[in-house]
């Protein structure tokens, strides 16, 4: 690997080459991470109460996906975005607080592709507690991150 290194670093176009190809690939996980107007509609606000059927405790984004009983009975798994888990955790908002089977309410913003996918700005546990869930300065409603309301 040095002698590739190397090999790019002979000249001052060797080095320029090799910014373009380390600044290439250190911006590839960038591309995963949107924001807010992106992917969601703020006019569309929406509350989902559902059971717990998978968690994604991951980067750059979380997801809480839940089961939600519909008005005919049927049930709907919503996939729920939230802020990255170390954002989360900063909020008091810990891994260990849910798990599958847990009944939480989750308010936020719809995606604008019509799937069963939000935002989600409140996520609150049965025992009262609720969380800011969303991406700080995502450019979405309340998106200081401060605050679960």
């Amino acid at each position: 690997m040095l002698g590739f290194v190397n090999l790019f670093c002979r000249d001052v176009s060797g080095r320029l080459a090799l910014f373009a190809v380390v600044a290439a690939v250190s911006a590839t996980p960038l591309l995963a991470h949107h924001s807010f107007a992106a992917e969601f509609d703020g006019s569309k606000a929406i509350r989902k109460t559902g059971v717990i059927s998978r968690v994604e405790w991951s980067n750059p984004h979380s997801y809480i996906y839940i089961d939600v009983k519909n008005e005919n009975g049927t049930v709907e798994t919503w996939g729920c975005e939230g802020g990255a888990p170390v954002a989360l955790s900063r909020r008091g908002f810990k891994k260990n607080d849910i798990k599958i089977g847990d009944t939480i309410t989750v308010d936020g913003y719809a995606a604008k592709d019509g799937s069963h996918l939000m935002d989600a700005r409140r996520i609150t546990l049965t025992d009262g507690r609720s969380f800011y869930g969303g991406s700080a300065g995502d450019g979405g409603p309340g998106g200081n991150g401060n605050s679960g309301k």
